[in-house]
């Protein structure tokens, strides 16, 4: 991206100096013997900026690659007594890796379903859920016993 804008400046400096600053000083500009110098200099820059379109164009393209081809969104949860943060995640369908800490005083885990959880996570640690998620509305919740329903649960849309 900076190649890109460093030689469109230099193409946008050029186009203006030489219509605007060279002419005022130069009232011949470019002159007899300027003129294959200055249509050098013009095609040179153009085929510069094309050039640089082409090669710092392609920058972005891996990262959107690896997005098309299912790369597994991260999402950062906390957990704590009682409460499920953020309350309210929305991510887009397909492979979710939940990164779960658990900042509480006592032991919890991150459950999707019975089968979809993460092993008791004890206080300070971290645990990663790996799913594959369709288009729906999901709830996540803590599964020890009594804590979902002190209110350990958030709302996961998948769009």
């Amino acid at each position: 991206m900076i190649g890109l804008a460093v030689v469109g400046a230099c193409f946008i400096g050029f186009a203006l100096v030489s219509s605007f600053v060279a002419p005022r000083r130069l009232p011949d500009f470019p002159g007899k013997n300027g003129l294959p110098v200055f249509m050098i200099a013009s095609f040179g820059l153009f085929a510069a900026m094309l050039t640089a379109v082409a090669v710092f164009g392609v920058e972005s393209e891996p990262a959107k690659s690896a997005e098309a081809k299912g790369a597994a969104k991260t999402v950062q949860v906390q957990e704590k007594e009682f409460k499920i943060l953020p309350a309210s995640l929305s991510v887009a369908a397909g492979k979710v890796t939940f990164v779960v800490k658990n900042i509480g005083k006592i032991p919890h885990d991150l459950s999707i379903s019975a089968s979809q959880k993460t092993p008791l996570i004890k206080p300070g640690g971290t645990a990663n859920l790996a799913v594959t998620l369709a288009k729906g509305t999901y709830t996540l919740y803590c599964s020890v016993p009594g804590h979902r329903q002190l209110g350990m649960k958030a709302t996961l849309k998948v769009t």
